[in-house]
């Protein structure tokens, strides 16, 4: 049977450290709903309500879009080894990107891996544990380096110029928080 919460319990906190890989999920009002794995040593936990992570670039950036138009975010932890155990954390979000005032204080909490491209942080306003008992047992290896060697070929340069054509809008059209500032960038550069 599953229960709920206001926010995260002790043993919550100490489950999720222990994952390897969190799901997080996201949707616009109408459009695509986006679920997308994460991996690496990237989230961290502030509070019982608040939690944050280090997202890197990647093919797409849907999460960003869909904070931008109306904040809502789902992550999700499972069991894959030991007891079953399926966690999720409901919350509003927002993006902090390079560019914020703000990036400094947060960065300094991650380790800063290459193509680092944004941060998501999350306020929890619910918390629920179902079973897991249909999640299948799988034994952890390693973590895979192909992105973070990708982003390192790449080069900055590449990178911010692969964000920009990659990652501005959503697969639905919407502006991202990167975006946002691609464009604003653009149309002041034409004045």
């Amino acid at each position: 049977m599953g229960k709920r919460f206001n926010a995260m319990l002790p043993e919550h906190e100490q489950f999720i450290k222990k994952q390897k890989l969190f799901f997080v999920a996201s949707a616009p009002s109408e459009g695509h709903v986006n679920i997308s794995p994460k991996g690496y040593d990237a989230l961290r936990i502030f509070s019982p309500t608040e939690v944050a992570y280090l997202d890197l670039t990647g093919s797409g950036n849907e999460t960003s879009a869909h904070l931008e138009e109306n904040g809502r975010i789902t992550f999700m932890f499972a069991a894959f080894e030991g007891s079953p155990l399926i966690l999720r954390l409901y919350g509003t979000g927002r993006v902090i990107v390079p560019t914020m005032p703000e990036w400094n204080e947060w960065i300094s909490h991650f380790e800063l891996l290459p193509g680092a491209r944004q941060i998501i942080k999350a306020d929890i306003h619910a918390v629920s544990t179902s079973c897991g008992f249909g999640v299948p047992l799988f034994s952890f290896e390693r973590e895979r380096d192909t992105l973070l060697q990708s982003a390192r070929k790449k080069g900055e340069e590449t990178l911010h110029q692969y964000r920009k054509d990659k990652n501005s809008l959503s697969i639905d059209g919407l502006v991202t928080t990167l975006g946002k500032q691609y464009f604003a960038k653009t149309s002041s550069d034409s004045e």
